[in-house]
């Protein structure tokens, strides 16, 4: 049974528990906020260990995306079309759609605890650090769905960072990648080579002064880190998965670009 099954069925939303499934009972109309019996410290991913992160991953990133729409004071239609973009992406059920839906009302209200939400999700990731970074990205794609990264939107976001274990700097190199990977994805139309070398560096994080074995690892790196499979074991929803193959193959274009340019091998 997949970990959508389960949650219908009561199994994860009750196992939970805390905030997160607080919020999953609200967005499913059952009450599965009855405390958290101790949150997994097992590394080793079980299948059942793989499904409940799944579940948190599910509630935490539509609540949270909610939050983030509201933080410069105004949910605006990109926003909301971005939201539903990545509904549309993950070809969610009906009863899903709904729940997601839910989750991101929730988040908009002023008494949402961010802090404590974040702080369960990371427990429940454990570690998992690419899935952690596959959360954030998704969060800085959709603040900057109007264009804009807006002051308010960059401190919820660099305290979420810090909170989930990624430095100021860090942050601020994935803010800057996803934002060139948003250009790279737009395509070539109109726009001028020069541009599009740049962003390509920017996709691959690295200078365009660096020797070619960095990028070659850099690139290696970042396909490793958004392999929608292994993303998807460590507990990536598997409707999430066309998010992760986008992701990988923007960082394929912008590294083939960048190797043309270079007249690397």
């Amino acid at each position: 049974m997949s970990w959508w099954g389960k949650v219908v069925g009561g199994a994860f939303g009750f196992m939970l528990g805390g905030p997160l499934g607080a919020l999953l009972g609200v967005a499913l109309g059952s009450n599965f906020d009855r405390g958290i019996t101790g949150i997994m410290q097992d590394e080793a991913l079980g299948s059942g260990a793989a499904e409940r992160v799944q579940t948190a991953f599910f509630t935490t990133v539509f609540s949270v995306m909610g939050y983030l729409a509201k933080a410069d004071g105004q949910v605006t239609r990109d926003e909301i079309e971005m939201a539903r973009a990545i509904m549309a992406h993950m070809r969610l059920s009906e009863a899903q759609k709904k729940a997601a839906i839910e989750l991101f009302n929730q988040g908009k209200q002023d008494d949402f605890p961010l802090d404590e939400v974040i702080e369960q999700f990371r427990k429940e990731c454990h570690r998992r650090r690419n899935l952690i970074q596959m959360f954030i990205e998704m969060l800085i794609s959709v603040a900057m769905a109007d264009g804009v990264l807006h002051k308010e939107e960059r401190k919820v976001l660099h305290h979420i960072g810090e909170q989930l274990g990624f430095s100021r700097a860090q942050f601020d190199q994935l803010i800057a990648m996803v934002q060139a990977q948003q250009h790279y994805a737009g395509g070539r139309a109109g726009v001028q080579p020069k541009t599009t070398l740049k962003d390509a560096y920017a996709v691959l994080g690295v200078s365009k002064d660096v020797s070619d074995a960095e990028v070659k690892k850099s690139y290696r790196r970042l396909m490793n880190q958004h392999h929608p499979d292994k993303l998807v074991a460590k507990g990536l929803p598997e409707e999430m998965m066309e998010l992760a193959k986008e992701k990988t193959q923007e960082i394929r274009a912008g590294y083939e670009q960048i190797k043309e340019a270079r007249g690397m091998k």
